[in-house]
């Protein structure tokens, strides 16, 4: 009986904290809690000249490689409101949103693909950035699909919606 009773006491205590923080800066959920200290000036974030590089025009050389990934990308990423053809006719605009412009407007059409990457990275408009959602490389991808599809005047490669002769 003593040896249970010890046994369990050892248990107990060995799940007891370390005592290695300061009682005051341990939350309860067991997060140490540290005073705001403001970055230097001038600092760069780590990663940060390897991004703005991806990010750097011209981009990457356009390859059908490089088209079927910028397809997929888009279809998870762009298809929601732009819809499959890019006419600003995804499945959010039957819901209530506002419709966004069409790819295949003259005005969208003169963008260039470091633009279509500008606004990725940016946003505009009702559109978010989606700079925390996809890849350097990814926009690139994304911003050569859509010249592509803008090229075919259509938004599907299986003649779906919105097909052209």
């Amino acid at each position: 009986m003593r040896l249970a009773a010890a046994i369990a006491s050892l248990v107990l205590l060995a799940a007891c904290d370390t005592g290695t923080e300061e009682r005051d800066a341990v939350a309860s959920t067991r997060t140490v809690q540290r005073g705001y200290v403001p970055v230097p000036p001038g600092t760069v974030a780590r990663g940060a000249s390897a991004q703005a590089a991806a990010l750097a025009p011209p981009g990457p050389e356009r390859t059908p490689a490089l088209l079927a990934r910028g397809e997929d990308r888009f279809k998870a990423f762009c298809t929601p409101c732009h819809g499959v053809s890019g006419r600003g006719d995804g499945p959010v605009v039957s819901r209530g949103f506002v419709p966004p412009p069409s790819y295949h407007e003259e005005r969208l059409r003169a963008l260039t693909p470091e633009q279509i990457v500008q606004v990725i990275t940016q946003g505009r408009g009702r559109m978010f950035s989606y700079a925390d959602r996809v890849l350097p490389e990814e926009r690139w991808e994304i911003a050569h699909y859509v010249k592509e599809l803008q090229a075919r005047g259509t938004g599907a490669s299986s003649g779906q919606e919105g097909a052209k002769p």
